[in-house]
């Protein structure tokens, strides 16, 4: 990287005129006039920001921190709540750990986070990326957050050409070399906005960029190409089926998935297939198929027969018909309530 007076001072000033406005993020201006972050709110935000856009957290940020204000409130939460809440944003074990770590801290510390990035990581289900950015934003730790956006922006102006993932323990020890012991938590909210907004994926804003003077790779021509990226494996299909049965009086038949796994206590319609679990149909009805679903997992493609029935009634082998008025598709997980769609197309009003 070439010489630069202060990129770490230049990316503050930039961060101060134009950080985003975020529901959980004190403002530059009130965070100098010391007002501070609830590690709660840091917390729960950056959980639920994993794999998952800022557009389509907003809404259940909103939603969780009105049913659960504090910490103390999600700990004391059921389970069924909060894993209801969160259907539809994905990657259910994030929703599981939540209510671990936020029953750890109420049982373990009295009900405050701990405030070293060290102490964050021993709760349960905090990972690394997670400890430091509430240690640095919740705590001013001088901890180094690493995310996506980090990764690009360090991988440009360092211009580091060697692809991910094998780059990341260097792109890490560049973002440590640009990490200050004043204003961490604003620092590392500064390089994750610098990403988002001006250090895209495709088409930089180099131009409007405060750290274009010491950026290599737009020195050499080279930032929308980084950072490189090994080939991905082909992902693999797996094929699968689930049964849909609504009895003539309304209720649908559903199952609580295992806690571990896929889908991980979540909601939904008994299946087979595709996920190591699962059995013969739970009831004999006249299946009629409604049709394929289909969703990708981060590490495979799923092809879901939906097969769904009207019953008069019977036992089923497994699950439970649940009531039409306690029945909320909106409660199931994406892939689940695309198979309901299907289903209710077919037998739902016939």
């Amino acid at each position: 990287m070439r010489d630069a007076a202060d990129p770490g001072a230049a990316l503050l000033d930039w961060y101060d005129a134009h950080a985003r406005v975020l529901p959980w993020r004190v403002a530059p201006a009130d965070r100098a006039a010391g007002l501070r972050p609830d590690p709660y709110r840091v917390w729960l935000s950056e959980v639920m920001l994993q794999q998952t856009t800022v557009a389509a957290v907003r809404g259940y940020y909103a939603r969780f921190t009105a049913l659960w204000p504090a910490v103390r409130d999600l700990a004391a939460a059921e389970d069924a709540a909060v894993m209801a809440e969160w259907a539809g944003l994905g990657y259910y074990a994030r929703a599981r750990n939540l209510l671990a770590c936020a029953r750890a801290v109420v049982a373990d510390h009295g009900g405050r986070f701990p405030g070293t990035e060290a102490g964050l990581r021993a709760l349960p289900g905090v990972g690394a990326y997670t400890a430091a950015a509430v240690a640095a934003i919740a705590f001013d730790e001088p901890a180094v957050v690493v995310d996506g956006n980090v990764e690009r922006v360090m991988a440009r102006v360092f211009a580091v050409e060697e692809p991910l993932p094998k780059a990341r323990p260097l792109l890490r020890a560049h973002a440590a070399s640009l990490t200050p012991a004043r204003r961490p938590g604003d620092h590392a909210q500064a390089v994750m906005d610098l990403g988002a907004t001006i250090c895209t994926p495709r088409r930089p804003a180099c131009g409007i960029c405060p750290l274009s003077d010491p950026c290599e790779a737009r020195r050499r021509g080279i930032a929308a190409a980084l950072p490189r990226k090994a080939p991905k494996a082909v992902r693999p299909v797996r094929h699968g089926t689930v049964w849909i049965a609504r009895r003539d009086d309304g209720a649908w038949l559903l199952e609580t998935r295992p806690a571990r796994g896929l889908l991980g206590g979540m909601p939904g319609w008994p299946g087979d297939g595709w996920d190591g679990a699962g059995g013969e149909a739970p009831l004999d009805a006249a299946w009629r198929d409604a049709g394929e679903v289909r969703h990708v997992f981060s590490h495979f493609e799923l092809r879901l027969t939906v097969l769904a029935a009207r019953v008069a009634g019977g036992a089923p082998s497994r699950g439970a018909f649940v009531p039409a008025r306690a029945f909320d598709p909106a409660a199931l997980p994406t892939l689940m309530r695309r198979a309901h769609e299907r289903a209710d197309a077919a037998i739902g009003r016939s």
